[in-house]
Order: C-alpha cells, then sequence, then structure tokens
C-alpha cells in the first residue's frame, strides 16, 4: 500500500501525498486523528479511496518505527 504515497517537489513541495493528488499524508492523518471517520473522509473527498487512507496510517506507522528522532528547535 505504501507504493500509493508519493514525493513530488513540484506537488505539495515535496510532501508525501496520496498517489500524486494534492492530499498530504499530514492532512489525512490530522482529519482521522481529528474524529473523522474514513467513511466521513471517502464521503467529502470523492477522489480518495479506503486504500489510500490505509497507505497513509501504513506510511504513518513506518515512520514511528524511527529509531532516532532529531529534536526540532521552538
Amino acid at each position: 500500500m505504501i507504493e500509493q504515497i508519493t514525493m513530488d517537489p513540484a506537488i505539495c513541495h515535496g510532501k508525501p501525498c496520496i498517489r500524486g493528488l494534492r492530499y498530504p499524508v499530514e492532512t489525512v492523518l490530522e482529519w482521522l486523528a481529528g474524529g473523522m471517520s474514513i467513511d466521513d473522509i471517502l464521503a467529502d473527498y470523492e477522489d480518495l479511496t479506503r486504500e489510500d487512507i490505509l497507505a497513509a496510517l501504513a506510511f504513518a506507522a513506518r515512520i514511528a518505527h524511527t529509531k532516532h528522532l532529531v529534536p526540532l528547535a521552538a
């Protein structure tokens, strides 16, 4: 599923996006964290699929396995 996540410098400044569309993974995760269900998202954004949303979650899970995080300055 992670193949559905693309990074293109010409789209959303190179942020990870769903299938080259202008839906950054971070936005999809924010919708889910904010309480939207997958079905809510699919109803509001007809060009997304259930697999797209699951790919965003899988991408986030893979990033969470990072062994070293660099703190950002405030």
